[in-house]
């Protein structure tokens, strides 16, 4: 029988292959994407050779593009926004176009961790080869500016000749573990989280076993009644919590995030003794490179996996196919003490020394400050300094004696002791300056924006965090902030485009945690944000009962009042 011939008037209908997520654990192999397809051809890890080898020799013109663009990451380098360049073009030029001759460099710095001697080396390399520039990241980072990829070797090994190293600073990759600040010497502290950091990074920094994820995998350790390291928005986190029976251990969060689409991390309901702690964060984030999605990027986060199998399964798949054994139900967390998590101001540890926490503006700071702050900490008893995750700095073991003319000494460099509630709770992500992503200005903005408000409400003593991002991607975490402001181009009263923000209110982590509330239609301009954020806090002012906190007040108030 002769085949029936189609009518040429009928569309013929286009017949795909579902691919699936592209989970390895399903037996899913070929890249879906450029991102797994130049991570399959060569690990990032191996990238360094290359560096050393031939880009730092031949310049910046013999880089690779797979390499510019992807592995480098892996060993802590992105290109910088090359300058002059409005945030208009952001999402219209091509890499290249965007791309500068200079890198952002980040340094790794796990749980916040430093000598003042390992201090002194960032803040000599960001005079010698990054024009000074310093920032501190809210992952308890520093980052560097202006690098010459023919200046990375040098820096390298200067680096590791005191400890430290960029190694998956960035990439696809186990990120810098966050952890307290004040780990091993707060008074209140809970549990001491540093011997489980060092293993985790013993086992899992620099394995190729871990070095190609679906994307980054964020980490969190803190044994801190503060809660003092936002767990609730890492991929992994672990909560100091007391057991009935067990003691101090810890509770075990995964799948938090934040960028364009946000999620609070869940409990998975297990207590997690010390000595137990790096098998589990093994086992996480082997379930994140087995089982998730590598399909999409804008996909591949463990919140996605997580949101889709629930925390029963997920509980599940960690106990029968990774470790091969139960957990051990346990508690959540108490509330925080305190209202705020940053430590700043003179605090007893449980030795009977002093930890003195201070703010520099908007986690900005340079070479000659850093070189300055690690003088005044060996001149006054301390050979230890951490960095915190609202980009503060903290100086450990003064003496009573010593603690006022550390705090004198902090004040004169500009790192105030008690700052007001505007310079302490207001964070800026790095901004257009340098960043490829960003659409507008956020370090300068930020900083301008706290002198406003110091002069503008003198007497505002509430605590209040202002978050600034020059992009939709919330490294500044926009969404957990009471004022959370969102870079974008906006119109303003002449119908001109101009530098603005989306505006996000009563956003929290700890007491309460929750995304903040979009007012309909609500953006203001750059030039016009310290008047609107004068005018909400006023009326919060006007309106709080009691004790009331921002973020509560917000959700309760009317449109008119937040805008």
């Amino acid at each position: 029988m002769a085949a029936t011939p189609q009518n040429p008037a009928t569309p013929r209908r286009k017949v795909s292959r579902h691919r699936g997520e592209g989970q390895w654990a399903a037996g899913h192999f070929t890249p879906l994407n450029g991102n797994e397809q130049f991570k399959k051809d060569d690990d990032g890890l191996n990238v360094r050779t290359r560096i050393e080898t031939i880009y730092s020799k031949r310049g910046f013109d013999s880089i690779d593009p797979n390499d510019l663009r992807g592995r480098m990451r892996w060993w802590g380098l992105y290109t910088q926004r090359k300058p002059g360049i409005d945030g208009g073009k952001t999402a219209i030029l091509e890499p290249e176009e965007l791309d500068d001759k200079y890198f952002m460099l980040r340094v790794r710095i796990d749980g916040g961790r430093l000598t003042t001697q390992q201090l002194r080396v960032i803040g000599e390399i960001s005079q010698e080869f990054a024009r000074g520039t310093a920032d501190i990241t809210d992952r308890q980072n520093v980052q560097y500016h202006w690098i010459r990829v023919e200046d990375v070797p040098e820096i390298w090994e200067r680096l590791e000749a005191v400890g430290l190293s960029t190694t998956e600073a960035c990439g696809d990759t186990p990120r810098v573990i966050i952890g307290s600040p004040v780990a091993g010497i707060a008074a209140d502290e809970i549990i001491d989280g540093t011997p489980a950091m060092e293993e985790i990074s013993r086992r899992i920094i620099g394995n190729p076993a871990f070095s190609n994820l679906p994307r980054k995998f964020k980490s969190a350790i803190s044994g801190s009644p503060l809660l003092d390291v936002a767990h609730e928005i890492n991929d992994i986190a672990f909560v100091g919590v007391r057991h009935p029976e067990h003691g101090p251990g810890f509770d075990l969060w995964v799948g938090g995030g934040l960028s364009t689409n946000p999620k609070i991390g869940q409990r998975l309901g297990a207590w997690v003794p010390l000595d137990e702690v790096a098998d589990v964060y093994e086992g996480v984030i082997s379930i994140f490179r087995d089982y998730g999605y590598r399909r999409l990027r804008t996909r591949a986060r463990l919140k996605f996996l997580l949101a889709d199998w629930g925390t029963e399964k997920f509980r599940q798949v960690l106990e029968d196919e990774y470790l091969k054994r139960k957990l051990v139900d346990g508690p959540a967390p108490d509330q925080p003490v305190a209202r705020w998590r940053d430590h700043v101001g003179v605090h007893q540890q449980n030795d009977g020394r002093y930890y003195v926490g201070f703010a520099p503006r908007v986690g900005r700071v340079d070479g000659t400050t850093l070189t300055k702050i690690a003088d005044l900490a060996e001149a006054h008893g301390s050979g230890r300094v951490r960095t915190t995750v609202e980009q503060k700095m903290i100086v450990l073991d003064v003496t009573e004696e010593q603690v006022d003319s550390l705090v004198a000494g902090l004040e004169a460099l500009d790192l105030t002791v008690n700052p007001s509630p505007f310079r302490r709770g207001t964070m800026a992500c790095t901004g257009i300056e340098y960043c490829k992503l960003a659409i507008v200005e956020t370090k300068a903005r930020g900083s301008l924006l706290i002198d406003e408000l110091e002069r503008r409400i003198p007497e505002f003593d509430e605590p209040i965090t202002i978050n600034i991002n020059g992009c939709p991607n919330a490294c500044a975490r926009i969404q957990v902030a009471d004022i959370g402001l969102k870079g974008q181009l906006v119109l303003d009263d002449a119908g001109e485009q101009v530098e603005g923000y989306q505006v996000h209110l009563g956003g929290a982590l700890g007491l309460e945690a929750g995304f903040g509330r979009k007012v309909r239609g609500l953006k203001v301009t750059a030039d016009e944000l310290p008047d609107y954020v004068e005018r909400v806090l006023k009326r919060f002012q006007e309106e709080r009962e009691d004790d009331e906190r921002f973020a509560t007040w917000v959700a309760r108030a009317s449109e008119e009042a937040l805008s």
